[in-house]
């Protein structure tokens, strides 16, 4: 296999891997399996750019990639010109609080350009055209500050007009935000970012300076996430994609949370498909449980026909067009290819005795003990398989008398497994690995 990635880049996959982590970027580099999905995802994200809203539901078991698949469709929609966020649901973030997802979004959107920072980035570039035209249009005078900003804020407001009728706060925010640019008060300007990003607590005098009041409540986040993909629009981007990461903690929370999160999310798939959301493509993952089980989407009935997909037994016949996909648990010859993979893009200074020491039949040996201590259960092996690659390479790249083949123990240790990693081990749960029932 060739690599061309940056050595910047390969760092960045071996420290994620090192620990134990999905990459935030450059899975391309070594996916494997996924290309099944390509023609369909790309297809809806062609869709999307055109306007529509999608939606798009992922299950597997632990160990099939669910979050890797996310990460994987992220960059194949950055490299198309979309913005891209996710958002791992959990009791901090709710479901049924949009204003939460909402925050939560805005604080991760990345873009092919920005990787951090992008709200306020793309922000300022649509204040800057705005202001632009402004001027080319209206003929006022550049140096004319109380001039400059009304004249923007009529543009701006032509603009949002759409965001406006149902959501006038965030228009009102973005008009005071450059008001406050021209007259050079960065404290205002940056309290209404923050504001605008979904932050609580920004202070009463600077919301006033925009006409606002109160923080963002969950009817008040889907306006401003319908402003947000206008501002992408007109900053030339095809749209955005959002990852609702692990719904499958719904399950897990207060039965009366749980009742709302599953009518949230028969809600935002209804949104979407009337196009309330134009150029969202929401992407949620969840294991089969969540799918199937009685505490997920079966307790709503409308989700659960939204959601529903015929699987045959053979998953080869599966439609990657489906609303549902399910995604299959790795092989070991799927593990073993994944390796050459991360062998051939480790950053090593010693490529040649990588290559001899960690040969192929050292990457089959380590994926047979890993599976096997693992009960066999090859799904629930790449995670730990891949951190212990690395851990050889590390020590093969430094060391150069160690030689896996004599020095590698292979045994693995409780305290580096995941609660589904020693469940297939056969090792006892600890009390924090207890979860308790709170859906009465």
């Amino acid at each position: 296999m060739t690599v061309t990635a940056s050595p910047l880049r390969r760092r960045e996959i071996i420290d994620a891997l090192r620990v134990g982590a999905v990459p935030r970027r450059g899975l391309e580099l070594f996916a494997q399996g996924l290309d099944r999905f390509e023609k369909a995802i790309d297809e809806e994200l062609a869709s999307v750019a055109t306007g529509r809203g999608k939606f798009k539901a992922v299950r597997g078991d632990y160990g099939t990639g669910k979050t890797f698949f996310a990460r994987w469709v992220g960059h194949r929609a950055r490299e198309r010109g979309f913005a891209t966020a996710q958002v791992q649901i959990s009791s901090e973030t709710p479901l049924h609080r949009m204003e939460t997802v909402y925050r939560r979004a805005v604080d991760g959107l990345e873009t092919k350009e920005w990787a951090s920072g992008a709200f306020r980035a793309l922000i300022d570039r649509w204040l800057y055209t705005v202001e632009e035209d402004a001027l080319r249009q209206s003929g006022v005078a550049s140096d004319d500050a109380e001039a400059v900003a009304q004249a923007v804020g009529d543009l701006l407001e032509q603009r949002l007009a759409v965001v406006s009728a149902t959501q006038p706060g965030f228009a009102a925010a973005l008009r005071a935000c450059h008001t406050a640019r021209v007259r050079d008060d960065h404290a205002v300007a940056e309290g209404l970012i923050a504001w605008l990003m979904g932050q609580p607590n920004v202070a009463a005098d600077i919301k006033r300076q925009a006409g606002v009041k109160g923080d963002l409540d969950h009817f008040g986040a889907a306006g401003f996430l319908r402003g947000l993909l206008e501002v992408l629009r007109q900053t030339s981007r095809q749209g955005l994609v959002l990852v609702l990461d692990e719904v499958e903690t719904i399950q897990r929370v207060r039965a009366d949370s749980r009742e709302k999160s599953l009518n949230a999310l028969r809600q935002l798939i209804d949104e979407l498909h009337d196009d309330a959301f134009p150029g969202l493509y929401v992407v949620i993952t969840g294991t089969p449980q969540f799918y199937e089980g009685p505490q997920g989407v079966k307790r709503l009935a409308p989700l659960a026909q939204r959601l529903h997909v015929e699987f045959g037994k053979d998953p080869r016949f599966d439609s990657s067009k489906a609303v549902q996909i399910r995604l299959q648990p790795f092989s070991q010859e799927r593990l073993v290819d994944v390796g050459r993979r991360i062998r051939d893009l480790y950053p090593g200074e010693n490529t040649a005795r990588l290559t001899e020491r960690i040969s192929d039949a050292v990457l089959i040996g380590l994926a047979q003990a890993v599976t096997g201590q693992l009960g066999g259960q090859v799904g629930v092996a790449p995670r730990i398989y891949l951190k212990r690659l690395v851990d050889l390479l590390d020590k093969v790249d430094e060391h150069a008398d160690f030689d896996p083949a004599q020095h590698a123990d292979f045994k693995l240790q409780p305290n580096e497994l995941s609660a589904e990693e020693r469940a297939a081990a056969g090792i006892e749960r600890s009390v924090d690995d207890i979860e308790l029932d709170l859906s009465e």
